[in-house]
């Protein structure tokens, strides 16, 4: 089994989330930051050359084994896949279209959702939106993990299994913490995507199908990509709730890894995402950060300071207070601040003296 996770229960925070607040102090101090919103206009031909790749692939997997179709489901279709659902993340914050365009943004995530193989991109908007109003909220925040997910998984082999389960439960999880009736728009996106993969399957046969959908699942689960999920919000540095990833795989995932930055402009494109921190690099340099998503998920499995729990949480009802006090990142040198958490150059974090790999929240 391994060794047993040593956190029993959440971070609590009683302070409000730093997105609101950072944002409204950027834009107050580089009021150009409000030019990098909006669309980029390249995005929505890059997304349909992917599909359509995704779609001759289809094809090419007609008649393979199924050692070759596991092989590329892995390598090249789960990659591609997991892009278009960060494209379908993009999409989800009107950023193919523009916010005067909504439905023109719903019927491309429509499109977009059809090499994944499963209906999500209406479903993951409703429940992504609130993920950013309410982070951490006990009850409206479903990209926290659930009870059982905190009880069950709690040695290092129950988290070796969640990391590869993982897409389940970050699919299933929203219907049972945070319940929401269907829209007629979910129940469009449920009908043409099981009508596409039923025309894919009559046509070509059950190995393309297996190609997209096996691909998906693996590449959310024990795939190097896979590690933002990990990254985003799990507390390696005691108290600090969002990490930003800079490394190559960014090229691959519309720059999600750069996930302060995403939070505190969620209408700036992933595109654009780098110039935030070009502009105001003192907001970012000085907050934990990682630098290998692989490196990420390693940590998270063998390491019993980080488990399920290790997020902040907030009650629903609370007193909320403003305060946050910032820990050095690595920009290249050694930095440190007050409460001994030292980055180093080479990506790992230093805590009271300790460099511990990517990084490690406080003892």
């Amino acid at each position: 089994m391994g060794a047993r996770v040593s956190r029993s229960d959440f971070e609590w925070s009683y302070t409000e989330e730093p997105h609101a607040s950072r944002r409204k102090e950027m834009l107050a101090k580089y009021p150009e930051m409000k030019k990098l919103m909006g669309t980029d206009p390249k995005f929505k031909y890059i997304v349909t050359i992917m599909v359509f790749f995704q779609f001759v692939m289809c094809y090419a997997m007609k008649d393979q084994s199924w050692t070759t179709i596991l092989l590329f489901a892995y390598i090249v279709g789960g990659t591609i896949n997991h892009s278009l659902t960060l494209a379908i993340h993009e999409i989800a914050h009107n950023l193919a279209f523009g916010h005067s365009k909504p439905m023109l943004n719903k019927l491309f995530g429509f499109f977009s959702n059809l090499p994944i193989g499963v209906p999500m991109s209406i479903s993951f908007k409703k429940y992504h939106l609130d993920h950013h109003r309410y982070q951490g909220d006990e009850r409206l925040d479903v990209d926290i993990p659930s009870n059982f997910e905190t009880k069950f998984f709690t040695h290092t082999f129950h988290k070796f299994v969640w990391v590869l389960l993982q897409p389940w439960f970050y699919s299933i999880r929203p219907f049972f913490i945070s319940p929401k009736p269907l829209s007629l728009l979910e129940i469009s996106n449920i009908i043409i995507q099981f009508a596409f993969d039923f025309l894919l399957f009559s046509l070509i046969g059950f190995k393309p199908l297996a190609y997209l959908i096996v691909g998906s699942f693996m590449a959310t689960g024990l795939h190097p990509m896979a590690g933002h999920f990990i990254s985003e919000h799990y507390m390696f540095v005691k108290g600090y709730e969002t990490y930003s990833y800079y490394g190559p795989l960014n090229w691959l995932t519309w720059n999600v890894g750069l996930h302060n930055e995403h939070h505190d402009f969620p209408s700036i494109p992933g595109s654009r995402l780098p110039e935030v921190r070009k502009i105001a690099p003192e907001y970012y340099d000085n907050l934990p950060c990682h630098h290998s998503w692989v490196k990420v998920i390693w940590d998270f499995i063998v390491d019993p300071e980080i488990g399920p729990y290790s997020r902040v949480k907030r009650r629903t009802e609370r007193p909320v207070v403003k305060s946050q006090e910032k820990v050095e990142c690595t920009n290249g040198h050694h930095m440190t601040n007050g409460n001994g958490v030292k980055s180093h150059a080479n990506g790992s974090i230093t805590v009271n003296g300790t460099a511990n790999g990517t990084s490690h929240h406080e003892k």
